[in-house]
């Protein structure tokens, strides 16, 4: 595209086929979004900010995780701090994973509130069905230790 003065690409720029940097780096969040420890991490957020029931990862955990969700789901413990106004919503940070043996993935994300950055571990492990189930969870705190 060419205007009086000239072409409207940016300064620099030769070969206006290519995608930018930003939309390479935009396409490749959009492919980890898209894997299932992101997936669960989104979720597990949700669930353990109080945003969303805990029954949403009902047929997607498996064993004592549903169970120990159950448990800190009321408790609410990435919830934002009600002292601080206006209360951030806490958002998922980095999202990492390692895979000690296949079938099993150990993921850890960052969550974020504001100024305040909290830790979330979870386990996911790839079932006979060939789905993937949440088989753990970890947090930062202690369970006791929430108010």
């Amino acid at each position: 595209m060419t205007t009086a003065k000239g072409p409207t690409r940016p300064p620099g720029r030769h070969d206006s086929r290519r995608p930018s940097r930003s939309a390479v780096l935009a396409a490749q969040r959009g492919r980890q979004r898209g894997q299932p420890h992101h997936w669960f991490a989104q979720r597990l957020l949700l669930v353990l900010s109080g945003q969303r029931p805990v029954h949403i990862l009902l047929g997607h955990t498996s064993g004592p995780a549903y169970d120990q969700l159950t448990r800190l789901a009321p408790l609410a413990p990435l919830r934002a701090d009600p002292a601080v106004r206006p209360s951030p919503t806490p958002v998922l940070g980095h999202v990492g994973y390692c895979a000690p043996q296949p079938g099993t993935v150990e993921v850890y994300a960052c969550i974020r509130a504001g100024e305040r950055t909290r830790a979330l571990a979870f386990r996911l492990e790839h079932g006979p069905d060939r789905r993937w189930r949440c088989a753990a969870v970890e947090l930062d705190v202690k369970p006791d230790s929430l108010p």
